[in-house]
């Protein structure tokens, strides 16, 4: 089906879109509420050090690993089952999970393993809802307008990243202004929480059972698959989950441009680690003079990036993006994001640090949205999900293997010193791609393969 002859397809998109932004802001709230909760609730104790390490460790991998390695199967499912019902399952299971969570932090002191337990479920519960969503649409919105839906999806990351914190907060101390308040209002059940976390995790649920309506309202329609009734036979489901690597690694631009991303990614996504060392040591000095505390100087950096991301969510929206040669709407500003990496190691000052992660922040959303366009055009609406799913597993593996290489990295090296190599690799490497005569090609329509390749379709 053409996505421009969906009827109303670009106010369905926008629907989801907005069922899409209330669930992250809702996630993003019970995310720092668990954090508090593990903070400053469960292992509050000086002594109690390595066990918050801990439990803060195998949350954050639970989840991980729940989402990466449930990727492949959750594409393959994509493929094959009415997506609308998929992210309708995935809204209330998600909703479900939240209710569970927030009853057992009410109700007493969950252990650790079922923390994790929640925290890998509710990762796999999101790579299912991912895998539907992201190829859902495909379908509804143009293609010459991917570029400004794609910009809009990752406009809801950074208002997240801003928003949710003050949110969470302010829901966090609910309680106590309660208890504090004269008259009636110290009498209420808000004065008994012993904090707003559990209002937190509540209304995370109350966001996925909004999608979830939203949802059920909409007409989303899944392609229709002609490879389950060829005469070849249905592929069984361990077929579609290999799917994806033989279709990304018969196509050698898709490939070079999903190993350009892991790259970035190894090359950036230690810096959970690197910019609370490089508050600490590197911007001491300025932070002294200026009378600023390291934890207000982190939420600086912090807020810079998400602002940074806003702003290029809100750029390439309103812009539209390149509808020619979106390659170069890919490498430019990943040469860009290089440059302002390395500067933000280089810069010596929290003013001048902040503005250079808010400009790597600006140029994310614009790699990403010209990237996910490119993804979107070259591969048939009834294979993204088994695509996608190979893709992500891809890019995304380098991630945690970076957040370990910085922190073995800043034991013995200066943690200004590791942003600045690491932007000019990136601009190096980025810039080398630029040149490239297989990824400037990646937007060029490619000849249909033939029939006796594995899952041959003809391409769209």
């Amino acid at each position: 089906m053409s996505p421009s002859t969906v009827p109303n397809g670009w106010r369905t998109f926008l629907w989801l879109w907005g069922s899409q932004a209330l669930s992250v802001l809702g996630g993003g709230l019970s995310a720092f509420a668990m954090n508090i909760y593990l903070t400053q609730t469960r292992f509050a104790l000086e002594t109690q050090r390595a066990d918050l390490a801990a439990a803060l460790s195998l949350t954050g991998l639970g989840w991980a690993l729940a989402a990466l390695l449930g990727a492949p199967l959750a594409g393959a499912l994509a493929d094959r089952l009415d997506r609308r019902r998929m992210m309708l399952a995935a809204d209330l299971l998600g909703g479900l999970l939240l209710a569970l969570l927030m009853l057992a932090v009410l109700l007493g002191t969950p252990p650790l393993w079922l923390l994790v337990a929640f925290s890998a479920a509710q990762g796999l519960t999101g790579a299912f809802h991912g895998a539907a969503f992201d190829t859902s649409y495909r379908v509804l919105v143009p293609e010459a307008q991917l570029p400004r839906a794609n910009g809009l999806m990752q406009t809801l990351w950074s208002l997240s990243g801003l928003l949710s914190p003050a949110l969470a907060a302010l829901l966090i101390g609910l309680p106590a202004l309660a208890r504090a308040a004269p008259g009636p209002l110290a009498h209420t059940p808000l004065a008994g929480l012993r904090d707003g976390v559990p209002l937190a995790l509540d209304l995370d649920a109350l966001s996925f059972l909004v999608a979830a309506l939203v949802v059920w309202r909409l007409r989303v329609p899944t392609p229709p698959r002609r490879d389950l009734a060829g005469p070849a036979g249905r592929p069984t489901l361990a077929q579609d989950m290999r799917f994806g690597w033989g279709f990304i690694l018969r196509r050698p631009a898709l490939l070079h441009l999903l190993l350009t991303f892991a790259a970035l990614n190894l090359l950036t996504s230690g810096v959970g680690v690197l910019h609370p060392l490089l508050v600490r040591f590197t911007l001491a000095p300025d932070l002294a003079a200026r009378g600023v505390s390291q934890e207000a100087a982190l939420a600086t950096l912090w807020t810079a990036m998400s602002a940074g991301g806003l702003l290029g969510g809100v750029l390439v929206s309103a812009w539209g993006g390149l509808r020619r040669r979106r390659v170069l709407g890919v490498l430019g500003p990943m040469v860009l994001a290089g440059v302002a990496h390395a500067l933000s190691g280089a810069a010596g000052t929290l003013a001048l640090t902040a503005a250079a992660v808010a400009a790597f922040g600006v140029m994310t959303p614009v790699m990403n949205a010209h990237s996910q366009s490119i993804w979107q055009s070259r591969v048939p609406a009834e294979m993204q999900g088994r695509v996608f799913s190979v893709r992500r597993l891809i890019a995304q593996f380098t991630a945690p293997v970076s957040t370990a290489l910085a922190g073995v990295l800043a034991a013995r090296l200066a943690p200004g010193g590791i942003l600045v190599g690491a932007g000019l690799l990136i601009t190096a490497l980025c810039g080398l791609q630029l040149l490239n005569p297989v990824l400037r090609r990646v937007d060029a329509p490619e000849a249909a393969p033939a029939p006796s390749e594995p899952g041959a379709v003809s391409q769209v």
